[in-house]
C-alpha cells in the first residue's frame, strides 16, 4: 500500500509492479440537480476526480445505483446515460456495477486508475515558498441547496452545472506532463537554476494535490497543512465565486455539510479584518466535483498557470505555503 488512510488523502494507491500502481476511489450520493442525464454527469465527474487528484489516469469504474422499485426507469437510464458520456469523456471503461431498491436515488461509481508508483501526487509534500494555485470557482454546495429549494437563477444552475460536468482531466495532464515521459517511466521533476525547460515536457515542480470536494476548501486545505506539516495563507480576492453563490448566502441556502465543515475547522483558521462575511462562508461550502488545489515551487507557479489557462482551465495563484505557524490557515483580503 502506497498511499492509505494515513493522511486522508483523495484515493487509495497500491503497487503492483515497479512500473504500475493501482489507483482507487468510490464515490455516490443523492441528486444535486433536476435533470436525471445532468445529475448522471456530475455523479461520474465527482468520481472521477480523486482519480486526477493523486495524478492517475482513470482505467475502469463500477456503476453503484440506488432506485426506487417503482419509480420510472426512463429516469434511471437517462441517469446512466449521464455517467457513461463522461465515462467516455475520460477513457475510463465501465465494466459493469451494482445496484439495489432503495426509496432514494442515489448513484455513482468506484473508479480504479493507474500511475507510475514514482510519480504519485498526494495531499502530503506541500513546501514553504510554494505557491497555491486553485482551477475552478466555488459555490457549488450553496447553489445546489437553492435547486433543492426551487429558487435557484437559470444563470446559477448554469454556472454550477457546467463547474460539475467539467473533469479534472485537463487539469491533471498538465499538471503531470512533466511527471511522466512517453513510455509511462517518470521524467525528472526538479531542474537547477541553470537548465532551461525542455520545449516539449515542462518541468514544473508540484509538491502536493488535492481536489477540493465535500469538506470544502478549507477542509481538504486543512489536510494538505497537516499532512504536510506547513500553515496555508489564501488570499480572498483572488478566489473564483460562481455566480448566485454570495446571492445564496446571502439569502440563507446554507447546506448542512457546510456548517458542519465550519463547525469542524474554522478553530484552526485566521481571517483578516478585512474579509466578508459571505466569502468566509463560502470557504466552507462543500464541493461537487470541485477543482484541484496545487502546491507548486514559487518559480513554476506562473510557468504552471499559463500552461493551465492554456489548456482552458481557468487556474488562479489563491494562496502560498509558510513554515508551520498559528492560526494553521490564514485567510487575507
Amino acid at each position: 500500500m502506497l498511499v492509505g488512510f494515513d493522511h486522508a488523502d483523495d484515493a487509495g494507491v497500491y503497487l503492483l509492479t515497479p512500473e504500475t500502481a493501482l489507483v482507487q476511489t468510490v464515490d455516490f450520493f443523492t441528486p444535486v440537480v433536476d435533470d436525471p442525464y445532468t445529475f448522471g454527469q456530475i455523479a461520474a465527474t465527482n468520481a472521477l476526480s480523486d482519480v486526477y487528484a493523486m495524478g492517475g489516469r482513470p482505467l475502469t469504474s463500477l456503476a453503484l445505483v440506488c432506485f426506487p422499485e417503482k419509480g420510472d426507469l426512463e429516469i434511471l437510464e437517462r441517469i446512466l446515460a449521464g455517467g457513461l458520456a463522461k465515462m467516455i469523456e475520460a477513457g475510463c471503461t465501465v465494466v459493469g456495477g451494482h445496484s439495489i431498491r432503495d426509496e432514494e436515488t442515489k448513484f455513482g461509481y468506484s473508479v480504479t486508475g493507474v500511475i507510475h508508483p514514482k510519480c504519485v501526487l498526494t495531499n502530503q509534500g506541500a513546501q514553504p515558498g510554494d505557491r497555491l494555485l486553485f482551477t475552478k470557482a466555488l459555490g457549488t454546495g450553496v447553489i445546489s441547496t437553492a435547486i433543492k429549494k426551487g429558487v435557484a437563477k437559470q444563470e446559477w444552475i448554469d454556472a454550477a452545472v457546467k463547474s460539475m460536468t467539467t473533469l479534472n482531466k485537463a487539469a491533471a495532464e498538465v499538471i503531470t506532463a512533466a511527471r511522466v515521459g512517453t513510455g509511462g517511466a517518470p521524467v525528472r521533476a526538479e531542474r537547477s537554476s541553470a537548465e532551461q525547460p525542455r520545449a516539449s515536457v515542462p518541468t514544473w515542480s508540484v509538491h502536493a494535490l488535492t481536489d477540493i470536494t465535500g469538506f470544502g476548501l478549507i477542509g481538504h486545505a486543512r489536510e494538505m497543512a497537516l499532512a504536510s506539516n506547513v500553515s496555508l495563507v489564501f488570499r480572498s480576492a483572488n478566489i473564483a465565486v460562481l455566480e448566485g453563490a454570495l446571492d445564496c448566502i446571502h439569502a440563507g441556502y446554507i447546506p448542512g455539510g457546510l456548517k458542519a465543515n465550519r463547525g469542524f475547522a474554522e478553530c484552526l483558521v485566521g481571517y483578516d479584518s478585512l474579509v466578508p462575511d459571505d466569502i468566509r462562508t463560502l470557504l466552507f461550502d462543500p464541493q461537487t466535483a470541485g477543482g484541484l488545489l496545487i502546491s507548486v515551487a514559487a518559480e513554476d507557479a506562473g510557468p504552471l498557470a499559463r500552461a493551465l489557462q492554456g489548456a482552458g482551465v481557468p487556474a488562479v495563484e489563491i494562496g502560498e505555503v509558510l513554515e508551520h505557524t498559528k492560526p494553521l490557515i490564514r485567510v487575507t483580503s
